[in-house]
């Protein structure tokens, strides 16, 4: 069983029960008096979800002022997709391969010299004058992105042992991640109407400079005690799996699932990544452990995070389909009327915490997708009146708040019971989860709404195709949160299984 974690600035032990609750559910004991955080936990806190609210921000900031954007640089209709596509491929697919390398290099480095890059890159598209220019800017966004993220999970973390402290953390980290991302859609029709779409990236480069400045000081850094070598094989088989993943789906919602390269693009990374677990059985140093895929704490807690941020992160672009195509709402119209969504994440986030404390993960994970999928499946009934927009922001907010629960509990049950020295791998799958969830679930909708619509256009015919995209959401939202708590069911407490496989 390992030790709690001896990284400075960790919260100090109290006499009240502290013992996060198992991945299986069971209740914790009683705490008479939970512990507080330090000045330093604050700032650290601080700067770190400050990081990843900027990150979740990026994802979604340019979504409703893409036709913007394609006019002023001379985007075709075509590849006006690609602006997004080209940062959701690079941060999903370098994702797992940087929470590795953090291991080597150190999460602190790692996770200031990406903040860098990232302000950097965020300058360097704004500054843009063709696609090119602006491609290249988006891909060093996302790369700086997949480094940024494990890093910071990581160093968050290991700055929190486990148990209530480090539960709220994450709880609050789900939520301004969340919440970042609808943000985003608000953020980026206000600056695209008000100045330009150019301050959706300027307005990341003052953030990311104070991150770098104060970071140094503020963070402490854990490594493992041996500096471990790199899956080199593993690494390679990996990244082009999940790059080729990502394209493939993001083909089949341009030219459909039948098309050549789609075809090419999923079997090619479907053999890539079995052979990576193959590899992974085999390798002196894996990048991940067949132990750590063996647990099913983080198998099944993965399962619930990809299904969480699928099935959200996808809504926000079905309802944009429907506020702008079918009611006609303006791109910042419908970037507030997210901010309902958003308000409810911020809730479910700070819930998130104290339902895993009080019912345990597992708990957490199905009540989360069941309120989710129930919200969702009422959107169902939504039709060309302007009325329904009040249960559209109804709905969304009472699904935000499940969508974080769940999320809240998948963190927990995925990065719990391991020592500090496999925290960058736990990490690293779990923010790849959370990356690959948020690329994916655009193009899967997407595909769907294709479906259903063919060739017919008009509100009635969008209308029709988002009405069984959102079916298809609620129901796999629920399948996934059902069986993960089936699962998680049989799992012992994390903390026990810390060395299965070893």
């Amino acid at each position: 069983m390992p030790s709690p974690s001896t990284t400075p600035g960790a919260a100090p032990a109290t006499t009240s029960a502290t013992t996060s609750a198992p991945a299986g559910g069971a209740k914790t004991a009683p705490r008479t008096a939970g512990p507080r955080m330090t000045g330093r936990q604050k700032l650290v806190l601080a700067l770190l979800l400050g990081s990843q609210f900027m990150i979740a921000v990026d994802f979604s900031i340019l979504n409703v002022a893409l036709p913007v954007v394609g006019e002023g640089l001379g985007f075709s209709l075509a590849h006006l997709q690609w602006i997004a596509t080209s940062f959701a491929l690079a941060a999903a697919g370098f994702t797992l391969l940087f929470g590795r390398v953090a291991d080597l290099v150190g999460r602190k480095n790692l996770f200031i010299g990406g903040m860098a890059v990232l302000g950097l890159s965020s300058a360097l598209g704004g500054l843009a004058t063709s696609p090119e220019v602006l491609l290249t800017a988006r891909v060093l966004q996302g790369l700086a992105t997949a480094a940024v993220t494990p890093a910071g999970l990581a160093l968050l973390t290991t700055a929190f042992r486990e148990g209530p402290l480090r539960e709220r953390a994450l709880g609050l980290n789900g939520a301004l991640m969340s919440a970042g991302f609808t943000a985003g859609a608000i953020l980026g029709g206000l600056l695209t109407d008000l100045l330009s779409w150019r301050w959706a990236f300027f307005v990341n480069v003052p953030v990311a400079a104070l991150v770098v400045a104060l970071a140094p000081s503020a963070i402490t850094d854990s490594r493992p005690e041996k500096r471990p070598r790199l899956d080199v094989p593993g690494a390679v088989t990996v990244t082009g799996g999940l790059l080729l993943l990502v394209l493939g789906l993001s083909q089949a919602a341009e030219t459909g699932w039948t098309a050549p390269a789609t075809l090419a693009a999923l079997a090619a990374g479907a053999a890539l990544l079995a052979a990576f677990v193959s590899i992974e059985r085999r390798a002196a140093a894996p990048l991940v452990p067949v132990h750590i895929l063996k647990r099913r704490s983080v198998v099944w807690g993965n399962t619930a995070g990809l299904i969480a941020f699928v099935t959200e992160t996808s809504l926000v672009f079905l309802l944009t389909l429907y506020l702008q195509e079918v009611l006609g709402y303006s791109a910042l119209a419908t970037g507030l009327a997210f901010g309902v969504l958003g308000i409810g994440t911020v809730v479910g986030g700070v819930l998130g915490g104290r339902a895993v404390g009080r019912f345990g993960n597992r708990r957490a994970i199905v009540l989360g997708g069941a309120v989710q999928a129930g919200a969702t499946l009422t959107l169902v009934a939504l039709g060309t009146s302007g009325a329904w927009i009040w249960l559209l922001l109804a709905a969304t907010f009472v699904g935000g708040v499940g969508n974080m629960l769940m999320i809240v509990g998948f963190m927990v049950t995925a990065t719990s019971g391991l020592p500090d020295e496999e925290q960058g791998r736990a990490t690293g799958l779990a923010t790849m989860t959370q990356q690959v969830g948020i690329a994916l679930g655009i193009p899967v909708m997407s595909a769907v709404v294709t479906a259903r619509t063919g060739a017919a256009t008009g509100p009635d015919a969008v209308l029709s195709g988002v009405s069984t995209a959102v079916l298809v959401n609620a129901a796999l939202v629920l399948l996934g949160a059902l069986l993960a708590g089936r699962f998680l069911a049989g799992a012992r407490h994390a903390k026990g299984e810390a060395h299965e496989g070893h």
